[in-house]
């Protein structure tokens, strides 16, 4: 039964960590100031139990104090589901990215570590007959436990996250937690059954609560990579009713009008219509990351001899386009599901236009897409003639612009003409907003006809005054720039973009 509890116990803190990042991602991102804090504190906190358990151990070696430490362990795990959104969102604004991830990862994770990595060491107390074979004894218990953190981290990442949501994952490895207690000691037993059927019925209580927010407008899904919230809302100052998709802290990624599913209604996506300027006329587009798919379906509806090539990793994602954002196949639209520079790597066709919104927020950039190398993929991928159009977070200058002028810097190393826009205001140099880069080989020289593309070309920014060295897959200091940012409003001047 001792091995059962050790097993289970192993297994439930790799479920907890993983599950972990899905709870931090809505409101910290996914960066990796965020892995680094979340397998850094958890690491500690195992640390600190190991010692304190090895101690109580020694002292009291009776397995009833054993089945009390993971009975703990299964309501801290529970603990976590109960408080994870009101503690995010009272040290949101607390400072720093690293400050901010840290404090996070203490205050809901940090308990249920410490408990699991008591559980070891008092069981090898326990176990423990002669001296003879003590070092028998030790390593069979932490194999038993790394074998259970083993099936823990496959059964986490390839069905529970993709199956379940992310609270109701706690509930469950609660309840396995409350079993292991029993397995651990028999005492209690009215105890730990009715936490048992307690934290089954938070599980039940989870999916009716998930049913009913869908069917007031508001989806919380765990995808294979992502965490996506998709709600209904006004837009500020028409009243109109939109849908919108929020897959990172910071704004929103994706957004469509509920009486026009074609209609652009971001201000970045509108700035896309710059392909007519740049590339006019043009019968290939390559778009890297779907998103709600807005883009797209307002180029099938405008334009139409372009073919479209959508690569979206997430399969979850456009499960979520199609069911709630007007997604339906197309004859002109092909999707395709895999990484972008895996696709990039065995591009069949040569494109007009490359549209790159792969950036789930600022604090969510995957890097090897913001590199060098990957950059001459793209260039590859076009036809000599064609543009590349990146949507980002920055602002010009200042604090908020590193990450903008490396990214600037990498894009010259494989184009001739690279230009960027700011969205919103291109007088406020210190304004966090989003921005287009725009990069080819050959540009345009005519000013359009089109009033609005003359608007969006006014937002032309000049050049940055200093240099950044581009990033490269060998060193790309993204989460280092990002990272320089504050989580609060107040130091980063920004708008809703």
């Amino acid at each position: 039964m001792l091995h059962c509890c050790i097993f289970l116990c192993g297994a439930a803190l790799m479920i907890i960590e993983l599950t972990g990042s899905r709870i931090l991602a809505p409101f910290l991102g996914t960066s990796l100031v965020v892995w680094t804090s979340l397998i850094g504190i958890i690491l500690a906190s195992l640390s600190l139990g190991a010692w304190w358990g090895g101690i109580l151990a020694d002292r009291h070696p009776q397995p009833r104090l054993l089945g009390r430490i993971v009975l703990l362990s299964a309501w801290a795990t529970a603990a976590i589901g109960l408080s994870k959104t009101w503690v995010l969102e009272f040290l949101l604004g607390a400072g720093s990215l690293h400050t901010v991830a840290i404090a996070a990862t203490v205050a809901l994770f940090a308990p249920a570590a410490i408990l699991l990595g008591m559980v070891p060491p008092f069981a090898v107390r326990l176990c423990l007959e002669d001296r003879d074979h003590g070092g028998r004894t030790a390593g069979s218990l932490y194999a038993i436990s790394t074998v259970g953190s083993i099936v823990g981290t496959f059964l986490a990442g390839f069905v529970l996250i993709a199956w379940v949501g992310s609270t109701a994952i706690l509930f469950i490895t609660a309840a396995f937690l409350a079993l292991a207690s029993w397995l651990a000691d028999s005492s209690n037993r009215p105890l730990k059954g009715a936490s048992m059927v307690f934290f089954v019925l938070a599980v039940f209580f989870c999916r009716q609560q998930d049913h009913w927010l869908a069917q007031q407008g508001f989806i919380d899904r765990d995808t294979p990579y992502n965490r996506v919230l998709v709600y209904t809302g006004k837009e500020a100052g028409s009243d109109r009713m939109t849908r919108e998709m929020v897959t990172g802290p910071q704004g929103r990624q994706s957004a469509m009008y509920l009486d026009d599913i074609t209609e652009l209604v971001l201000p970045y996506t509108r700035f896309y219509r710059l392909v007519e300027y740049y590339r006019p006329g043009a019968r290939r587009m390559l778009v890297l990351g779907g998103g709600g798919y807005s883009f797209p379906k307002y180029a099938l509806a405008q334009y139409p001899e372009l073919q479209i090539d959508v690569v979206e990793l997430d399969p979850g994602i456009t499960d979520l386009a199609r069911s709630h954002f007007g997604l339906t196949d197309h004859p002109r639209l092909t999707i395709i599901e895999e990484d972008a520079r895996t696709f990039l790597k065995k591009v069949p066709n040569r494109y007009d236009v490359i549209l790159c919104d792969v950036f789930n927020s600022h604090y969510s950039i995957p890097f090897h897409l913001v590199t060098v190398e990957a950059i001459q993929l793209m260039r590859a991928a076009l036809k000599p003639e064609g543009v590349v159009l990146v949507n980002l977070l920055a602002a010009p200058e200042g604090v908020s612009s590193r990450f903008y002028k490396a990214l600037r810097a990498t894009f010259n190393t494989a184009f001739a003409s690279v230009e960027a826009f700011a969205v919103i205001d291109p007088v406020d140099r210190q304004l966090w907003q989003n921005m287009l880069l725009a990069a080819s080989n050959k540009p345009p020289v005519d000013m359009p006809k089109d009033p609005t593309l003359q608007r969006m070309l006014s937002h032309r920014l000049p050049a940055p005054r200093d240099s950044i060295a581009p990033f490269t897959d060998e060193y790309a200091p993204v989460d280092r720039y990002l990272g320089e940012l504050s989580l609060q409003a107040g130091p980063i001047k920004k708008k809703d973009s």
